[in-house]
């Protein structure tokens, strides 16, 4: 039987996406968010859901883009802390070490040291209630070569994401391989 939790964001798993802008000096900062994921194939369009008081808010506003990038579990303490302390008092690459890098085709960074960057153009701005969410289109995703299966692709063993367990506030590493999507179904089907 199943117990009522109430109404909570419980998506299991949640991405652990590191949001990259500049500043309106210029300065570059990152932010951990967990509400984001994919939100249209054609054409292809990403969403990050953020809080007005975070400091990543304005500068998606006054930039017009972001940046993502996809953190590995080796680097689980960085993305929690790039997501507690604030751009507006520190400069979280300096502190964690990583390495801002500018994007090609968007006026923000992403991390040179994470396997998977999506460069964002913003496409709209929606206010929710407490997070706006900014929809945006991905103008061009960088990858490392070392990151990549035989089809040129990102592997999910090779890049181990870290995803996040909302309500526990717990992260986790990615587990094992079931099986082909679009394939294991089809004995169902018969």
């Amino acid at each position: 039987m199943k117990r009522s939790l109430g109404a909570h964001t419980v998506l299991y798993p949640a991405p652990v996406l590191i949001v990259g802008t500049y500043d309106a000096v210029g300065q570059p900062n990152m932010m951990a968010a967990a509400w984001g994921g994919i939100c249209c194939s054609r054409p292809p369009c990403v969403y990050v859901s953020l809080r007005k008081a975070t400091y990543t808010h304005g500068a998606i506003l006054a930039r017009g883009c972001y940046a993502i990038s996809i953190p590995p579990e080796r680097y689980a303490a960085e993305a929690d802390y790039v997501g507690i302390a604030s751009g507006r008092d520190v400069n979280k690459f300096d502190v964690t070490g990583l390495t801002p890098v500018r994007a090609e085709h968007v006026d923000a960074p992403y991390v040179g040291e994470f396997p998977v960057a999506l460069e964002v153009k913003l496409l709209q701005a929606i206010e929710l209630g407490s997070h706006a969410q900014f929809v945006g289109q991905v103008l061009d995703v960088k990858a490392d070569e070392d990151c990549l299966n035989a089809a040129g692709h990102p592997d999910l063993a090779l890049v181990r994401p870290i995803i996040f367990a909302p309500l526990a506030t717990e992260y986790y590493g990615v587990g094992q391989r079931l099986g082909e999507g679009f394939v294991m179904g089809e004995a169902l089907a018969r």
